[in-house]
């Protein structure tokens, strides 16, 4: 058996409406076999699913099977491409064609938007927030003809809901998304050849504030990009007898009542649904002159609604308040239902956290309102879900209700960009297990088309430390690259012109932070460098390293320009390790000398752009960065080291970042290691680290010989830790390690998040060491496969879907023995990394021999091994500690040894 599956157009199966010129395609390698290799493919694109108008038809010898760049005939805008692939192992042995699959492209030219930007002549104020309610407009037009096929392409300044003869187009939310519109705002491409008839038809739009004029940030900024809502649509009709029309947003596009009185990001909103009853007067909408220039195609997965949630219960608190309980921290709304006399109003106000008496809590979201307030029409069951906002929220408080309410009138809707669920990860330990939960739930709560770093309080911003941290544990949850790319472009554009890269991005504290304080930070800033490499490694994509390139070499030319000695980054404003707990109580700023971490990131950043210069061939930047890189860590070895090896910070991320960032020279290496471990026993083997030490704490530990104080870390249950928010009732993860004290009180109400994903950025470390899922070449070509046992775990099995396909570990252990499982995609290899072997030379046998079912589960015959990796003894390495690597093709084995 030979299948090609899983055929994906830059990284979407069947996507619409793209912009892509020379769209990449993508595919998976499906057989029976183990050490399958692909040899040749052959794609073919054609105009028709028959492929009788072929306008590519490529066929190579190449393993290459991901990010192949379409380069046939020009691409025409609005056409939809079809395409199939098959694929060759050997001169003897080829698969049939795969499934055909397809891409529609978009309008590839801003001179091809016929339509006029449309708005209202005024739109009403909600006096209690100061807020411009949505207007809403419609258009009316009739079809004679037999249709063939119907597309819209559409987006706002603000946010938009469309529907079609009464029915909702679409399945996103929260449309178009946050960019920085002053640059780009990306319209949507919907197929509504189903929802058109052959009639009269009608199109109904709502627009609303949203990101684009509504409040934004703590300081309650407000129209950031513009103070004018206005909506753009262009539908083409294709008909069977091959004629075509287009309808467009213009004049004759009528303004209508609008129920929703208040939408706002931060605030809620407040929906009258007397007004369904009124009369509905319209009036003439007006034309803007906004340019065209900036609309782009969707380029990331939009936000969707991803489940529903049933509350957990409905109870009274001390207080007597009526508390709807879901159960799960999310972001997202409540859908519910209403029985309610005309004119009677119910509100939800939203919270994350109930305090030690008991009552409901909501000091920490600060001054964003987070309500639902409903008007009811007062004659049938009422049904109502927001429209153009979301909440952060576990606990919902209830006012205006009467009668007899259930939880089963409650539903929570959870909404976040809509990124393909990648990895599993679980344990023998439940608590383990919740704080994966955990992690995975604060990505969801704050990947939310901008990857911010909370998704309640009056802030939810693109935060680039918060972004980068944990960049490579959301690429083990998810399929974050359209997500990252969309957004890494935004940087790009918010990037100063010196080279500065802003706090957050969509930059809307323009270039400064908390009253002049800066202008930028390191290991927030370096979000630039390290987020593109990122995506490069776990995705096998070079198009984002070509994409941020000069964004790269201009941050890092910023810092070379900083001060006075170019190899040292030793001025400005430095966040440094934010909120770690070796300084004084209370404290935002840890101890670690703030120069110390800046020129840390300066040298990673760097040595990590020499690199992506030599990848794409820019051999000049290449060697002058490879220089720089020396240079700074010569100058970072002299300024913070003293001349006995010990770092002039002792704090545990100071020798964390020296060591992760490999800047620490050889012979000081096992001393600084040991000073780490000392000053975690220092803390009665607990972590004092913040956000940039603590996701590097467990790698640094367990890659230099202390797997076992990394677990203890791991397992501690008392603050400081991971799992003493576990302990605490946590369901996401906490901005502060003890955003609930012991004693039940709270940290700063100015800044206590409960759902902020920094300190997540543990989940990489369980996935690559206590799963034993990493890479040793980008994209998982080449993985590596390296379980690290421990007494605290009898099992664990992580599976990650690559580019490539699903990389799956199993382990567990009996009695001394250990059963470990694998799977390695095809047309990849593996270094497997079996750990803690009682008897190297017997296993070392077995492997060769490979026949015994009671030893290992697999044999060489049938493609088990090619005839390679026997001549070289498959590459046996055997270290220190008992582990025995080895290198594999691909396919399904089974470990079974007696360890030590």
């Amino acid at each position: 058996m030979l299948v090609v599956k899983n055929l994906k157009c830059e990284y979407l199966k069947n996507p619409i409406g793209i912009d892509v010129v020379n769209p990449r395609l993508s595919w998976e390698i499906i057989s029976d076999k183990r050490n399958v290799k692909q040899q040749q493919f052959q794609i073919q694109v054609a105009t028709d699913r028959e492929f009788n108008n072929i306008v590519w038809n490529v066929h190579t010898f190449s393993e290459k099977s991901i990010h192949i760049p379409y380069k046939g005939a020009p691409l025409q805008s609005s056409e939809r491409y079809f395409y199939r692939v098959k694929v060759w192992i050997s001169a003897e042995e080829e698969s049939e064609w795969s499934e055909v699959n397809f891409w529609e492209m978009g309008l590839l030219n801003s001179s091809e938007w016929t339509a006029k930007w449309i708005s209202v002549k005024e739109q009403k104020i909600n006096t209690e927030f100061n807020t411009r309610a949505p207007f809403c407009c419609f258009k009316t037009f009739s079809i004679s003809k037999t249709i063939k096929k119907a597309t819209i392409y559409v987006t706002s300044l603000g946010l938009y809901e469309l529907q079609l003869n009464g029915k909702r187009v679409g399945e996103d939310y929260l449309t178009p998304g946050w960019t920085d519109y002053n640059y780009r705002i990306q319209y949507q491409t919907y197929d509504v050849s189903d929802l058109i008839k052959t009639d009269e038809n009608k199109l109904n739009t709502t627009v609303g504030e949203g990101w684009y004029s509504g409040y934004l940030g703590w300081t309650k900024r407000k129209d950031t990009y513009g103070s004018k809502n206005a909506l753009i649509l262009q539908m083409y009709i294709y008909y069977e007898d091959g004629s075509y029309e287009v309808i467009c947003s213009d004049e004759s596009w009528k303004e209508e009542k609008c129920n929703i009185l208040m939408s706002d990001i931060y605030n809620g909103e407040i929906y009258d649904a007397r007004k369904e009853e009124e009369v509905n007067e319209t009036n003439n909408v007006v034309a803007l002159s906004y340019p065209k220039t900036h609309l782009v195609a969707q380029e990331n997965e939009p936000i969707r609604i991803q489940e529903e949630l049933k509350p957990l219960s409905i109870f009274k608190t001390p207080k007597d308040e009526l508390i709807l309980d879901m159960g799960q921290n999310m972001a997202g709304f409540v859908r519910f239902k209403v029985n309610g006399d005309k004119g009677q109003k119910v509100t939800l106000t939203h919270g994350e956290v109930l305090d030690k008496e008991g009552n409901f809590y909501r000091d920490n979201i600060r001054t964003a309102a987070q309500e639902i307030t409903y008007i009811c029409n007062g004659n049938r069951e009422e049904v109502y879900q927001p429209h153009f906002t979301f909440q952060g929220f576990r606990y919902v408080k209830l006012e205006g209700f009467k009668g007899d309410i259930k939880p089963s009138d409650f539903t929570g809707v959870v909404l976040h960009s809509d990124m393909k669920s990648i990895g599993t990860f679980e344990t023998s330990d439940k608590t383990i297990n919740q704080l994966q939960h955990n992690i995975l739930w604060g990505q969801k709560g704050n990947f939310v088309d901008v990857p911010t770093d909370c998704p309640q309080r009056d802030e939810r911003l693109g935060w680039t430390g918060d972004a980068q941290i944990f960049a490579r544990t959301a690429c083990f949850n998810m399929n974050v690259a359209p997500f990252f790319s969309k957004w890494l472009k935004d940087l790009s554009y918010n990037q100063m012109p010196d080279g500065a890269v802003p706090f957050v991005v969509p930059d809307i504290l323009k270039g400064t932070f908390a009253d002049g304080m800066g202008l930028t930070t390191a290991g927030w800033g370096d979000a630039a460098v390290i987020c593109p490499w990122t995506i490069y490694q776990c995705y096998g994509d070079d198009n984002i390293l070509k994409q941020q390139y000069d964004s790269m070499k201009k941050w890092i030319n910023y810092i070379r320009c900083q001060g006075d000695n170019e190899y040292l980054w030793d001025t400005g404003l430095q966040l440094a390790d934010w909120l770690a707990l070796d300084n004084e109580e209370g404290g935002f700023f840890g101890a670690t000398d703030g120069y110390l971490v800046a020129t840390a990131y300066y040298a990673y950043s760097t040595g990590i752009f020499a690199k992506v210069a030599k990848i794409l061939g820019n051999l000049d930047d290449y060697k002058l960065y490879s220089h720089l890189y020396d240079s700074i860590k010569e100058a970072y070895i002299n300024s913070f080291f003293d001349s006995q090896g010990n770092l002039t910070s002792e704090t545990q991320t100071a020798q964390v970042i020296s060591l992760y960032f490999d800047l620490v020279p050889e012979e000081y290496k096992e001393k600084v290691v040991k000073k780490l471990v000392q000053l975690i026993e220092k803390k009665d083997v607990h972590l004092d680290t913040g956000f940039l030490g603590t996701p590097y704490l467990c790698h640094v530990l367990s890659d230099n010989g202390y797997k076992d104080v990394a677990y203890k870390l791991l397992f501690n249950k008392d603050y400081p830790s991971w799992l003493y928010q576990v302990e605490r009732g946590a369901t996401t993860m906490w901005e502060h390690w003890d955003g609930i004290k012991v004693d039940g009180s709270f940290w700063d109400i100015g800044m206590n998040s409960f759902n902020h994903y920094a300190y997540g950025s543990v989940g990489a470390w369980m996935y690559q060491s206590i799963g034993g899922i990493d890479m040793l070449e980008p994209g998982y070509k080449k993985s590596k496969i390296a379980p690290k046992l421990s007494e605290c775990l009898s099992f664990t099995e992580a599976s990650l879907e690559t580019m490539y396909g699903k990389i799956a570990v199993k382990w567990q252990v009996v009695d001394k023995n250990i059963n470990l499982k694998v799977e390695i995609p095809h047309n990849t290899t593996a270094v497997i990394t079996l750990p803690n072997v009682k008897d190297a030379e017997k296993v070392k046998k077995d492997i060769i021999e490979g026949y015994s079912e009671k030893k290992l589960q697999f044999n060489l015959a049938g493609n088990g091994f090619s005839q390679n990796y026997i001549d070289t003894d498959f590459g046996f390495s055997l270290s220190k500690d008992g582990s025995l690597s080895f290198e594999v093709g691909s396919g399904k084995y089974t470990f079974i040894y007696a360890i030590n």
